[in-house]
């Protein structure tokens, strides 16, 4: 066995970082085996996991009425045919749990409150990597228990668009991937704020109900009128569902929607570990 590599923290810099004799195929195992646990972890609630789903596939069909009488009465309205909506419909109720569209899924502010942040700051690991990897664990195995019964159910029940060639799959695959990645960096700022102010929910209100307009969660960002449409499609919230969703169904160059989930998912993370570095410096612990 090779031997154990220790690394002396200098200053404020984490742990992990400044040390050498660390590999990234380590540090990779490390995280994959994070990521598995979290699976592993949230797999233990299969009850709450089936009641969301089943959740999510009532409101899914409440919705696909809705739309479907829209589209009726409005057709091609948006680019979408009747079909496209009610794909797009169940599309988005299948995101709302790896998405976490309606916020949370990240520890990280009750951990502040706790004081037990400051055990996650001692850890040979990358705060923020730590909470990626778990996020990913998070979503993936959301995706199984709370994204394809809602789907499976729209199509029996409606019918949806099924794409048949293998690169919008993998083009679906990948803006999949990089929306999970987006909602992270955003909802990882959102945590982190509990780091400068005491009582967080003010701030979680704010992202749950921007995420929930702006993501294309309530409707389609294509029906947004004028400017408002525009910025709102520009914006990171879009890259979350409605970018996502467009893949699926073809409605969107494979290249520009995935360098835009891309450039999100880089600016947020980037700015994740700014605030991150101001955060040890500046973390209160209250009560503590």
């Amino acid at each position: 066995m090779p031997p154990k590599t220790r690394c002396r923290v200098r200053g404020r810099r984490q742990p992990w970082e400044g040390c050498p004799d660390v590999s990234r195929e380590a540090a990779f195992l490390l995280y994959a085996r994070i990521a598995g646990y979290s699976f592993r972890r949230h797999s233990a609630y299969r009850a709450a996991a089936l009641a969301g789903a089943f959740t999510n596939t009532v409101f899914g069909i409440l919705r696909a009425y809705v739309l479907i009488a829209l589209w009726e009465s409005r057709p091609g309205l948006a680019g979408y045919d009747v079909t496209d909506a009610v794909t797009f419909c169940f599309l988005s109720q299948a995101f709302i749990g790896p998405m976490q569209v309606f916020g949370g899924g990240l520890e990280l502010s009750g951990r502040v409150r706790t004081g037990d942040i400051a055990i996650d700051l001692v850890r040979p690991a990358s705060l923020q990597l730590w909470s990626l990897a778990t996020d990913i664990g998070r979503a993936s195995y959301l995706f199984l228990m709370r994204s394809l019964p809602p789907t499976a159910v729209g199509a029996a029940l409606f019918g949806i668009v099924v794409p048949t060639r293998p690169a919008t799959w993998l083009a679906f695959t990948a803006g999949f991937a990089l929306g999970v990645i987006v909602s992270f960096g955003w909802r990882y700022l959102i945590a982190l704020s509990a780091c400068w102010i005491t009582d967080d929910r003010g701030t979680q209100s704010v992202s749950l109900v921007l995420t929930f307009f702006l993501s294309g969660m309530t409707l389609p960002l294509n029906l947004f009128p004028g400017e408002l449409g525009e910025i709102a499609r520009a914006l990171p919230w879009s890259a979350m569902v409605q970018v996502p969703a467009d893949l699926y169904l073809g409605k969107r160059d494979i290249l520009d929607a995935l360098g835009f989930q891309a450039a999100w998912a880089i600016a947020l993370l980037a700015l994740g570990a700014l605030v991150t570095r101001a955060a040890r410096r500046k973390v209160v612990i209250q009560g503590g």
